[in-house]
């Protein structure tokens, strides 16, 4: 084979490859776009994203949906050559609406972009998991109690349960705490900082199956309180409370980045709080 017969086979080669490159252009362009609106292309990636955040609003990505969204998209583009046809982009308004968005949209990014930086780790998680485990040490009462609005009222009940009346069946009766009242009286477990100081002062005092000799007086009327039973605090396992322990550091940790941006930021403006 002749050197001039191997050029023009290379030369037909490349040429079949150009041709093929050119062919192929338009449908390249045409996958990356969705349609074509009054000679300008609407780019598939406004669909893309359109439909991520629809994902991030918990919607299903089902083959509806994205027919929504791309109908959407092609909408809002008829809509926008409109109104820049009319000249609505040169109005104050626009202008004004267009840096709001602006802002809106960099002040989310930001915050994002500093949560995915700045994760709550594990073991912030297990620390504070173990702080608030700690301080909820000690001990719960499960106690009964009936509320009364005058103290000769609860000096009578009291004389009636001891001469044989059921604190129960008095407390259902006669009880103004509509929480209780209709349980016999029964509070369930919790410790003593869950009540108001008089209260909880007269029941650690008592001894299990023990009742107070005299009313109690509170805020709401005068109680007459029995305590049944005792135990151990308990808090709940860390995979329970993981969740809500990790959005309570990462709400702290934006807070304080907030803080922080605020603290270095030179202005004159006197903040009002």
């Amino acid at each position: 084979m002749s050197t001039t017969s191997i050029a023009l086979g290379v030369s037909t080669v490349a040429m079949a490859v150009a041709i093929s490159v050119a062919l192929a252009a338009p449908l390249l362009a045409q996958a990356q776009n969705v349609a074509v609106v009054n000679g300008k292309a609407v780019p598939k990636a406004r669909v893309d994203a359109l439909m991520a955040q629809a994902v991030k609003q918990n919607q299903p990505k089902t083959p509806e949906l994205e027919a929504q969204v791309r109908d959407e998209v092609v909408l809002r583009e008829m809509f926008v050559q409109e109104a820049e046809k009319r000249g609505m982009t040169g109005s104050p308004e626009y202008k004004a609406q267009m840096e709001l968005a602006r802002q809106t949209i960099l002040i989310r990014e930001l915050f994002t972009d500093y949560q995915k930086k700045n994760p709550v780790t594990e073991e912030e998680i297990k620390a504070e998991y173990d702080k608030f485990k700690g301080q909820s040490a000690g001990t719960e009462y499960r106690a009964r109690h009936i509320l009364v609005e005058k103290e000769e009222e609860a000096k009578a009940l009291i004389a009636q349960i001891k001469g044989g009346a059921k604190f129960e069946d008095l407390a259902k009766k006669s009880s103004k705490d509509p929480g209780s009242g209709a349980n016999g009286g029964d509070l369930d477990f919790a410790a003593p900082g869950s009540y108001v100081p008089e209260f909880s002062q007269a029941m650690v005092k008592l001894k299990k199956g023990e009742m107070t000799e005299t009313p109690v007086k509170s805020q709401f009327g005068y109680h007459i309180i029995r305590l049944d039973d005792t135990r151990d605090a308990k808090f709940p396992p860390i995979e329970e409370v993981k969740g809500q322990i990790e959005q309570r550091l990462g709400q702290m940790k934006m807070a304080k980045f907030r803080d922080e941006i605020r603290a270095k930021s030179k202005t004159d403006y006197k903040f009002s709080n």
